[in-house]
């Protein structure tokens, strides 16, 4: 295999970076670009034994990574994040070849957002802390301490963004790090690997190592050394992981899947409503909070429906890397081909596909609402993860919320309403770790992020990120026993 390929013109590093250096495998797997399904090149494909020397590097690296001051490690962070700024349009045009998002996106979003998870939980972390407190005249003195190396793994739809949202803390937090990421969509956590280096990061403080799932991650997840498991992705997978992990106990953060629903209230301002549900159409429904069921109420739904339908055909499907277009390829042929199943199995299962529902040419599905869905149907209750919503009505809030409330899901929800009341009301009945009213995708990295039910297990953002990434330690100390040294 090549050590190098060039992707758009940019230089990528095929091999694994383990303990400050490129390590190359004996296997390799074929990476393709959804754009128009070229081979974008072999990437040295990881196993137990690329598994097991990069958490003994991240195990040796972590006492000297633990004991760098707070500061002089944010001073490395923000120079990570340097980096990525002076590389955005690389690092963009990357991304999209290799995943099929917008380009327009990664530049003016994305890669920005990159950079600025490395620069908040810097700054984040000087901050971090507890003031002491007493208890019968003792003193309390609650310290944030590194708990060690850490495996992230990540997924193919927001690659480098998801993967540096966690990286970013915990490497913040004085751990090292694993990163294992999507094989569908490797190629730019690779380039955060040179990122990191070129800024000063020392050797084996951040490993990265490509692979199948279960070729590498379950030697990475069930490795005794490994202190904390960080996942993004689905619930199958998170059930492995979390078996996986069982055995030495190892702490998990799961960031699940989703089947989010968007309520428009009869007195919400219809525009908004329509434009926030075609937004659900974002990186051709390849996100977990997209809100795909949208239950519409009754006086408004022919309404809301006839718009929608006039917004949502007028989106330009093509290439991500032109301007004009809206929505790009589904990542890979296997993922086209359960969105179509899917769609297929819902229509002859008495569905009515008002847009879309069918695929088009090359890796591309359009944009698809389908009506007529019952609630118990697979459509509705399970995640399609591509760019299909369905519609349902409602008479009131009551049967709003339990519409809302009738999965398995609890990731986020959507309250379209001018009415703010009613939206404090019904957002409090909703079962969802983010709840937005009258706007979609807002987030802020200090709030805690993640999801009820199967959507995930505990959260991360602001502090949550450093309860996690952090063992927390509380020290006693009684107001006697003191010699004078003096």
């Amino acid at each position: 295999m090549l050590d190098k390929i060039t992707v758009a013109g940019v230089a990528v590093d095929t091999r694994h970076w383990i303990g400050g250096r490129r390590v190359a495998s004996a296997g390799t797997f074929t990476d393709h670009s959804p754009i128009d399904g070229s081979v974008l090149g072999e990437i040295a494909r990881g196993g137990p034994a690329e598994a097991e020397a990069a958490v003994a590097a991240a195990r040796d690296a972590f006492p000297g990574w633990a004991a760098t001051p707070r500061s002089e490690r944010a001073r490395v962070l923000h120079a990570i994040a340097d980096g990525v700024e002076k590389r955005i349009e690389e690092l963009a045009i990357v991304e999209t070849t290799d995943n099929g998002a917008l380009l327009r996106s990664h530049r003016r979003g994305v890669m920005p957002r990159v950079a600025h998870n490395f620069r908040f939980f810097a700054d984040w972390l000087l901050t971090l802390g507890h003031e002491d407190f007493e208890t019968r005249g003792h003193t309390n003195h609650v310290s944030w301490d590194p708990a060690g190396p850490c495996v992230l793994i990540t997924p193919w739809n927001a690659p480098l963004m998801l993967a540096t949202w966690k990286v970013a803390p915990a490497l913040a937090a004085g751990d090292t790090v694993v990163l294992k990421p999507a094989e569908w969509s490797p190629l730019t956590a690779s380039l955060l690997a040179d990122i990191a280096a070129e800024a000063g990061l020392p050797a084996g403080v951040l490993n990265v190592v490509q692979g199948h799932g279960s070729e590498v991650g379950d030697a990475l997840t069930s490795h005794p050394d490994v202190r904390r498991i960080s996942f993004t992705g689905s619930v199958p997978t998170a059930r492995r992981i979390a078996a996986s992990a069982a055995a030495n106990l190892t702490p998990l953060s799961l960031e699940l899947g989703g089947k989010s629903p968007l309520l428009v209230f009869a007195d919400a301002d219809l525009d908004l409503a329509v434009d926030l549900a075609v937004e659900q159409y974002d990186n051709a429904g390849q996100v977990c909070l997209a809100g795909t069921r949208l239950l519409v109420e009754e006086p408004v739904a022919e309404k809301f429906t006839r718009r929608f339908v006039e917004k949502a055909s007028a989106l330009a499907q093509g290439d991500p890397r032109d301007e004009a277009t809206d929505i790009g390829p589904t990542i890979h042929p296997r993922q086209l081909e359960k969105i179509d199943g899917f769609v297929r199995r819902a229509v002859a299962a008495g569905a009515r596909a008002v847009v879309g529902g069918h695929r088009k040419d090359g890796q591309y599905y359009a944009p698809t609402l389908l009506t007529g869905v019952a609630q118990n149907s697979e459509i509705v209750q399970e995640e399609v993860f591509g760019p299909v919503l369905t519609l349902q009505t409602f008479a009131g809030e009551d049967e709003a919320v339990r519409l809302a409330n009738d999965t398995r899901f609890g990731l986020a929800a959507t309250v379209v309403t001018g009415d703010r009341e009613r939206a404090e009301r019904v957002s409090g009945q909703l079962v969802a770790g983010t709840v937005w009213v009258n706007c979609f995708f807002v987030r802020d990295l200090q709030a805690p992020f993640g999801g009820s039910r199967q959507s995930g297990v505990g959260r991360e953002g602001g502090t949550w990120s450093f309860d996690f990434y952090c063992d927390l330690k509380n020290t006693v100390t009684a107001p006697k026993g003191w010699k004078d040294h003096g």
